[in-house]
């Protein structure tokens, strides 16, 4: 497959020299295509919907989305790009240096945390924003990802989690400070870094 990338459009935009998230313009912003797929699922996330919604907006089934997200399908760009319309954003193809193991793993567990932040965004927020507090008196040193962390924590839930599944170089080091821990409770995330090994195992 010759792309690796696929992106989508969304409501903030990062500065390329500043490197500041901010309100009311455009990010494009990275999403991780590979052989499993993981680019419908992003999408679907992205966009809080379930797989009969997107199903629905895009005219297809709900196992055709199914059988893109196990891997058992492959969408071609122009599908790809197909489902992004019809949940409301604009599939492009962008290029980022190849993550590692580290940041792949620490990419999976954000996504599980973005999933708990949609469910209970009240709750997820509180836990950061007093981490968050608790972290700049531990870690003076990482003042400028922290206080980007406050600027990201005020944005709108999408927004949030634009971030926790952007695979860009900025965020991955925005992900090594994260304020999200005790977000998932130990069984939570044995269970994804079980998943992500296994996934692993099939690269």
């Amino acid at each position: 497959m010759p792309y690796r990338l696929v992106g989508l459009r969304s409501e903030i935009e990062a500065d390329a020299v500043t490197r500041k998230w901010t309100g009311l313009l455009w990010l494009i912003y990275s999403i991780r295509y590979t052989t499993n797929m993981t680019a419908v699922k992003d999408l679907r996330d992205a966009a809080g919907l379930t797989q009969v919604e997107l199903a629905k907006l895009a005219s297809t089934s709900q196992p055709t989305i199914a059988a893109y997200e196990s891997g058992r399908k492959s969408p071609t760009l122009r599908t790809l790009s197909r489902l992004a319309a019809a949940a409301g954003h604009e599939a492009i193809v962008t290029f980022v240096t190849a993550l590692t193991r580290e940041d792949r793993r620490s990419l999976a567990l954000h996504r599980a945390i973005a999933v708990r932040l949609r469910d209970s965004p009240s709750q997820v927020l509180d836990t950061a924003r007093s981490n968050l507090e608790r972290m700049r008196r531990q870690h003076p040193h990482a003042g400028d990802l922290l206080d980007e962390w406050s600027e990201i924590l005020d944005l709108s839930v999408h927004q949030i989690v634009s971030v926790l599944h952007d695979p860009g170089l900025r965020a991955r080091a925005l992900r090594q400070v994260t304020p999200f821990a005790g977000v998932l409770t130990a069984a939570e995330r044995t269970r994804v870094y079980t998943d992500f090994r296994k996934s692993e195992a099939r690269r």
